[in-house]
């Protein structure tokens, strides 16, 4: 008996001992653009070279002081960073932030720019993965393993070629990432991070632009590291479920207009992304803390829908910083049902921007049709159009429906495929669920795919030019179709229905018949 009880205070004390020891780390990564030193080696940019006009002490030191103040709000545990000139900018850097106790550089010799990571806890192993032996500018990828809690973690730190060369670029970065962490333990937990060049989703962004697609649909970031499986994205909740190695990327768990860490011509994108291995979901030594991942945006560094990036003599990055967090106990999160319970929404399409199996979507109102296709709309939800189907969606009517297929047409979300069509309803005021263009800011993302009403202004240059209620000139961009006559430069016109969208990120609304407008005398 008295055995037994000794046992049983063992265990407990052991569990207490487990639970008080266990701790979270957060783990970052950043590009922080440019971050060059005063030493002249030959590599630089010509807006680098040492000692330039818009390149001396001042210059650095307002940039270090801005990085280092980044770096310090984060607070990550470990940051991987991108665009560091040399081990001697880096320790510039590392001097500004002594509870970083530990960091590592590498770059090849004649690269302009490497990568770096900065750790509060001990790097016990550092090791870097070639691109191209013939490619004497490839950057390398560095590995970094460190020692958290007696447990190991290792993160990939990678910064791809940009997009000004072509996907097979940075297919030779992918490949000899897979070719090294395909043959590792399936148990052994990291994270791949960094500036990839590549959106999370750009299996579905590149496939209509001919320069980045000269490999036949394939993306290092989707296909060669299997963030996608059959072109099917790979979830949380089936991270565990395929034979083969695949990987998670985090921005999924974000909404979809919160999925960005740069903005370029307006078009917001995620070069920077962290891929989680199944290991870190499998409740062993290192967990993947559901929902942790966010990007850090303070006001400083992003506000007016603006990244405030590096200036001259002014600045940061155009890069924001992405975090997630990880731990040495154990997460009991049920993901299976967490996702289930959402998939009843048109919102969820949006939060997913692809589906990898059939979804059953209740009480859908048809408000607007036309001869390519209908707009469906969840009263107090959503809307989104569905692709063709107009002999089996008729307007007025409210339906459940399966929906089969998605697709992202330059930026804007679409029903490709539908199923199961059954009538339940009939929704004559259905223009109800129009949304009146005096009353909310059309240029808001979330109200792309919904029908606008009551909005007045001139038609100039394929643009109309209105006044808010607030008195302020704006002007959006009309899409008409081809031989559409009914509109003349300089036209006074109020838009009655007219169809909220987007092309290469940019809102716009799609005219798409003379009856959504009327001409103002």
């Amino acid at each position: 008996m008295q055995i037994a009880s000794s046992v049983r205070l063992l265990t407990l004390f052991i569990l207490l001992t487990a639970t008080v020891n266990a701790l979270n780390f957060t783990v970052a990564s950043y590009n922080v653009e440019n971050l060059f030193d005063l030493e002249s080696d030959g590599t630089e940019y010509k807006e680098y070279k040492p000692n330039s006009k818009y390149w001396k002490q001042k210059n650095l030191s307002i940039k270090l002081n801005n990085i280092s103040k980044t770096i310090k709000d984060l607070d990550a545990d470990i940051i991987a960073l991108q665009e560091i000139e040399s081990n001697k900018a880096l320790e510039l850097l590392h001097k500004k932030l002594p509870s970083y106790k530990y960091k590592y550089f590498l770059k090849n010799r004649s690269s302009s720019i490497g990568v770096g990571v900065l750790s509060k806890y001990k790097i016990i192993r550092t090791s870097k993965i070639l691109i191209d032996k013939f490619d004497r500018y490839a950057r390398p990828i560095l590995e970094t393993t460190f020692l958290i809690d007696n447990k190991k973690f290792t993160i990939y730190n990678n910064h791809w070629r940009s997009k000004r060369a072509g996907e097979n670029t940075r297919i030779k970065y992918a490949m000899a990432l897979k070719n090294h962490i395909f043959d590792l333990n399936t148990d052994k937990d990291y994270i791949l991070l960094g500036d990839f060049n590549s959106d999370y989703n750009e299996w579905l962004t590149f496939k209509s632009q001919r320069k980045l697609n000269n490999t036949y649909g394939i993306t290092g970031i989707n296909h060669i590291l299997n963030t996608t499986i059959d072109n099917k994205i790979v979830t949380k909740d089936l991270i565990s479920d395929f034979s083969q190695r695949v990987h998670y990327n985090l921005w999924l768990e974000l909404e979809k207009k919160n999925r960005f860490s740069t903005i370029f011509r307006n078009q917001k994108g995620t070069p920077d992304n962290i891929l989680v291995s199944p290991a870190l979901f499998d409740n062993y030594n290192i967990s993947y803390v559901n929902n942790s991942f966010k990007v850090f945006k303070p006001k400083y560094l992003y506000s007016n829908n603006k990244i405030n990036r590096w200036k001259k003599t002014k600045g940061y990055s155009d890069h924001l910083p992405i975090v997630a967090t990880f731990s040495t106990t154990k997460q009991t999160d049920n993901l299976s049902k967490k996702v289930k319970e959402i998939t009843s929404t048109i919102q969820y399409l949006y939060d997913v921007e692809h589906i990898s199996e059939p979804i059953n979507i209740k009480n859908l109102i048809v408000i607007y049709s036309f001869n390519k296709g209908s707009i469906l709309k969840q009263k107090n939800g959503r809307a989104i159009y569905a692709y063709r189907y107009t002999d089996d969606l008729i307007i007025g009517n409210q339906y459940n429906v399966t929906i089969d297929k998605l697709q992202l047409y330059n930026g804007l979300l679409e029903i490709k495929e539908l199923s199961n069509i059954k009538q339940i309803n009939s929704y004559p005021n259905y223009k109800d669920l129009y949304l009146d263009a005096s009353k909310i800011n059309i240029f808001d993302i979330k109200y792309t795919n919904d029908i606008i009403t009551n909005l007045t202004g001139v038609y100039k240059k394929r643009y109309l030019h209105f006044i808010t209620n607030q008195g302020k000139n704006h002007k959006i961009r009309l899409y008409l179709p081809k031989r559409f006559n009914y509109i003349k430069e300089n036209d006074n016109i109020t838009i009655i229905s007219g169809h909220l969208s987007i092309y290469k990120g940019q809102i716009q609304i799609d005219i798409h018949k003379k009856s959504d407008i009327i001409h103002n005398d």
